[in-house]
């Protein structure tokens, strides 16, 4: 009886190790993650308005999501901040931005600008400006709310 009861608790021990093993890839699991272009500061430091060429823009903060020449020409790099409370369940945005780098006709920059929700409107961090409607912004919340959607 005495090796019965053994055997009846190691079986009892691996049944709760198999039970417990799928739950193990939760442990430490944070639920924050980066989606998409992630801005290095320092890299767009060293972009300048007026100075710097796309080749050097290019080097300098690598290729970019899109790109539009619709209106002028200018390059978007798109990037979110995303949460997953549990590796299952869906992810939420938490934050969104956009990076637009605009040039002139000689292809060097013109103006840069970060756009990011604010009160669920498109605005531009860098300049502290909501766009008014009608223009290029409503292309960049369109990016922004549709974005990712389809995942």
């Amino acid at each position: 009886m005495g090796s019965s009861m053994r055997v009846t608790g190691k079986m009892m021990w691996v049944a709760a190790l198999m039970a417990a093993a799928p739950l193990s890839g939760c442990i430490g699991y944070d639920g924050d993650f980066d989606r998409g272009y992630q801005i290095d500061d320092q890299s767009l430091a060293k972009v300048q308005v007026g100075k710097t060429d796309k080749r050097e823009a290019l080097n300098l903060m690598g290729t970019p999501s899109t790109t539009s020449t619709v209106g002028g020409d200018a390059w978007y790099y798109i990037g979110q901040k995303m949460h997953r409370a549990l590796a299952f369940m869906p992810a939420e945005t938490k934050d969104q931005h956009v990076l637009a780098i605009y040039f002139d006709k000689r292809g060097k920059v013109a103006r840069i600008a970060n756009y990011g929700m604010k009160d669920g409107k498109v605005f531009d961090f860098v300049s502290n400006t909501t766009p008014t409607g009608g223009q290029e912004p409503s292309f960049l919340k369109n990016v922004m709310t549709g974005l990712f959607r389809f995942i």
